[in-house]
């Protein structure tokens, strides 16, 4: 019969000890303790109590990087594991010669070049590369949120979005830019920022070479070359490219206008939109023309402007050929063809192709007149009647002008 005293010598014993490492560390720990409250140290057991304080790497991960020392189940995860020490990178991409350190991530960049998105969203039928990005987007139909902040009790979809916001909280260095003073809570947000300032655009459209400074951005565009519209309104069937541009469309409908200036009250649909705007109180123009000197509150302002200049006209209609300076004029135009009216009275029911035009239109049945004369305090619905009007006041001026000469 076994004491406490007297280990077990059974090798049967000894053997399912060795098959359960967890279950011999755990009791060496526990019959550690034991004897340091009774006091009772031998040589042999200070020997075997220090050796519980080194690293121990029984049975499941026994095999040690003498780089940095982490620890591995197998040779070959050790194997993988040491290229990022020495840089090597032995999996080789055919198409574009990008090299890799371990083959799965060869297999997932393929795909780039292939095309295969085997992984697909049973919800809106929406395909990716990875099984990884399809957990993510998931979360967008299921309103998920996994990532909480303890701080500000705050949930996330995405664990960078979460560690991005935690900064927010914290005394962690932020990267500024020389050029504006601008700050930013991560180096590559300073990187891509800076693009700005030096007009670097490293993504290149493979079908109408038009580049970009981020490659979501590249990727976003080259939905128009496919046609690819996943996301469908419910409410006046359009579709979109993007998620994102559905949830702000989809403010249209509801009238949700969830960013507000605290400078004069104005809302509006999306934070772009609000910050754009919150330049005209604070007059920043930061985007300067090198023909003109002209200055623009946004990059994309001083592209259109640039093509006063160069008479570029990238965007032409398919019907009639005529060309357009922007993407947004040219979508207006095409209207008259489709005969596509999206902005809907909910008074009369009348239709109309452009936001503004209903906007003007709506003023008819609030009554509102926004545009005053200041010659004589008389109201207009439309900036037209105004001016029209203040001709009648021009003409007064110049008759007067005239009999006293």
């Amino acid at each position: 019969m076994q004491t406490e005293e007297e280990p077990c010598k059974s090798r049967d014993c000894e053997r399912s000890l060795y098959m359960c490492p967890n279950i011999t560390q755990d009791r060496r720990v526990h019959n550690a303790k034991k004897e340091h409250r009774l006091g009772k140290y031998d040589d042999s057991f200070a020997t075997a109590y220090s050796l519980l304080q080194q690293p121990i790497c029984i049975g499941e991960k026994p095999h040690q990087c003498d780089k940095c020392g982490k620890y591995f189940s197998s040779a070959s995860s050790l194997t993988e594991h040491q290229r990022i020490h020495t840089g090597e990178k032995p999996y080789k991409c055919q198409e574009c010669d990008k090299s890799f350190t371990v083959k799965s991530t060869l297999t997932k960049h393929q795909r780039i070049h292939t095309g295969e998105k085997p992984y697909k969203c049973n919800v809106c039928e929406k395909s990716f590369t990875q099984y990884s990005s399809l957990k993510t987007h998931q979360r967008l139909h299921t309103g998920e949120k996994p990532y909480r902040c303890n701080d500000c009790d705050r949930s996330f979809t995405h664990y960078s979005s979460f560690r991005r916001h935690q900064k927010t909280h914290s005394l962690e260095e932020l990267y500024k830019c020389k050029e504006c003073g601008k700050s930013f809570l991560e180096s590559s947000h300073l990187k891509r920022h800076h693009r700005i300032h030096t007009g670097e655009k490293p993504y290149k459209c493979e079908v109408c070479d038009k580049s970009f400074n981020m490659s979501t951005n590249l990727r976003n565009h080259q939905k128009i070359h496919t046609g690819e519209k996943l996301y469908k309104c419910r409410q006046c069937s359009k579709s979109f490219s993007l998620d994102s541009y559905l949830r702000i469309h989809q403010r249209i409908h509801t009238g949700e206008r969830p960013y507000r200036c605290r400078e004069c009250g104005k809302s509006f649909l999306q934070l772009s939109a609000l910050k754009r705007h919150q330049k005209m109180h604070t007059g920043e123009k930061p985007y300067k023309c090198t023909e003109c000197g002209k200055s623009f509150t946004q990059d994309s302002h001083l592209r259109t402007h640039q093509r006063v200049h160069t008479e570029e006209r990238p965007y032409r209609c398919k019907e009639c050929g005529k060309s357009f300076t922007e993407c947004s004029t040219l979508r207006q135009h095409q209207k008259i063809h489709t005969g596509e009216k999206p902005y809907k009275c909910i008074e009369c029911d009348k239709s109309f192709t452009r936001n503004s035009h209903l906007k003007k239109h709506q003023k008819l049945h609030t009554g509102e007149r926004s545009y005053k004369c200041k010659e004589c305090d008389m109201s207009f619905i439309q900036i037209l009647n105004l001016r029209r009007h203040q001709k009648i006041h021009s003409v007064e001026k110049n008759t007067i002008a005239n009999n006293v000469t």
